[in-house]
């Protein structure tokens, strides 16, 4: 049960806040969101608030921001159609009713002869006394079908219409608000648990190893190697592996006082290559700094988009296998062993996720958000967009593969945890 909650609790905002991105700047755009779904699959819970349905859909492996205008969203109303439909004050087509089986109070009757519902607004026909007659339509009007409702989408309201940049800050939003979300969360754990120094302390010195032949101890602060002062462990780290069986003269503090020590490192193989070792490990501490906690947020972040792109590059190459991708089975029980190691832990795994979502969106693939930048760009050199049904076909198609890759992925995940 704690398991579930963490990966709700994980998962969930990281689609959320994701999906969140692309709402809000939809909506300071000024396009018609139609529905804010967390999930994918059939409904489980659907409240409409405003002109949105916000939504929680059975499979946890994403989520969208349906907008007017994008997947065949324009409602048309073709010739023969008989219509019911209510005026409002202005004498305005307030709500439109396709299917004769409900009847309204107040309602009137109109053969459909010519509509325009996304630019003209109105609607041409014939009323009961066989008059031709003309009715403008109002920008928040509902069409009623079967007893589903859907509020009509005037074009400047849709997404098509808005300019390039409107548009492209939209989609690039979902993956912003991930790094964002990220950035946040490693100021709060730099808040509540403290920004490791990365300090040169030793926190235990092997037994026989050449660091306990040359006199080094537990909590020795390691101040300089080879003449050359140090602050981070990463420094003196980073010169004892590239100094296999050659001497290193150290400079430590201890008990306040300047200890020198000399030690050669031992040749080791790690991953096919020769580094050397001295047999000594890190001790983590921390500092509590409000002020620097909003840097190690964005230092943090940016960190971990090197790293995951770097692994992506490996992706690329061929030295980084399709079996070590995880779907959202092995999220799950990563999510369930880290959420053994307490809160902090969980949203710095919280934080990762983030990343990796927002940088697997941008990714230049059909269905993702990356694809969709790209023929962004491709608009701005041409100077006009590609043909709507062919970028459509292009998306759909990237979309079946996507999902195609994602069952896969799952069902890797399951032999290899379940079986």
């Amino acid at each position: 049960m704690q398991a579930a909650i963490a990966f709700i609790l994980v998962f969930g905002s990281i689609v959320f806040f994701h999906e969140l991105g692309h709402f809000i700047f939809a909506k300071r755009s000024g396009i018609l969101v139609r529905e804010f779904a967390i999930g994918f699959g059939p409904k489980i819970i659907g409240i409409t608030k405003g002109e949105t349905l916000y939504t929680i859909r059975l499979l946890p492996m994403g989520g969208y921001v349906r907008m007017a205008g994008e997947d065949m969203d324009t409602t048309e109303l073709q010739p023969g159609y008989r219509i019911g439909f209510l005026l409002n004050d202005q004498d305005e087509m307030s709500r439109i009713v396709l299917n004769q089986n409900k009847q309204l109070p107040d309602m009137l009757f109109l053969e459909v002869e010519k509509a325009d519902l996304l630019k003209g607004l109105w609607v041409e026909g014939y009323d009961e006394d066989e008059n031709l007659v003309r009715y403008n339509v109002a920008r928040d009007a509902v069409i009623e079908e079967n007893g589903q409702q859907t509020i009509i989408a005037p074009y400047d309201r849709t997404f098509n219409a808005k300019s390039l940049g409107k548009r492209a800050m939209t989609i690039f939003a979902g993956p912003l608000f991930n790094f964002i979300l990220a950035i946040v969360f490693f100021m709060i754990i730099g808040l509540v648990q403290g920004i490791p120094t990365n300090e040169p302390i030793i926190a235990n010195v092997v037994k026989d190893s050449p660091a306990q032949q040359a006199g080094m101890q537990k909590d020795d602060l390691v101040v300089s190697v080879d003449g050359k002062s140090i602050s981070k462990w990463e420094q003196l780290s980073e010169v004892i592996q590239s100094s296999a069986n050659k001497p290193i003269d150290l400079e430590v503090k201890r008990d306040g006082k300047i200890v020198p020590i000399e030690v050669t490192p031992k040749a080791a193989e790690v991953n096919k290559e020769k580094v050397g070792q001295i047999g000594i490990q890190y001790a983590n501490t921390y500092e509590k700094n409000p002020l620097k906690a909003i840097p190690y947020g964005f230092e943090q972040t940016y960190n971990w988009i090197v790293k995951i792109a770097e692994l992506l590059g490996l992706l690329v190459t061929g030295h980084f296998t399709l079996d070590a991708l995880s779907g959202p089975v092995g999220i799950y029980k990563a999510t369930e062993e880290v959420a053994k190691y307490g809160f902090m832990t969980l949203m710095n795994w919280a934080a990762v996720l983030s990343i990796n979502l927002g940088i697997m969106n941008l990714l230049p693939l059909p269905a993702l958000d990356g694809g969709r930048l790209l023929f962004f760009g491709y608009e701005a050199v041409r100077g006009k967009p590609i043909d709507k049904q062919k970028e459509g076909m292009v998306h759909f198609v990237g979309f079946a593969l996507l999902m195609v890759l994602m069952i896969a992925v799952t069902w890797n995940d399951i032999q290899k945890f379940f079986f």
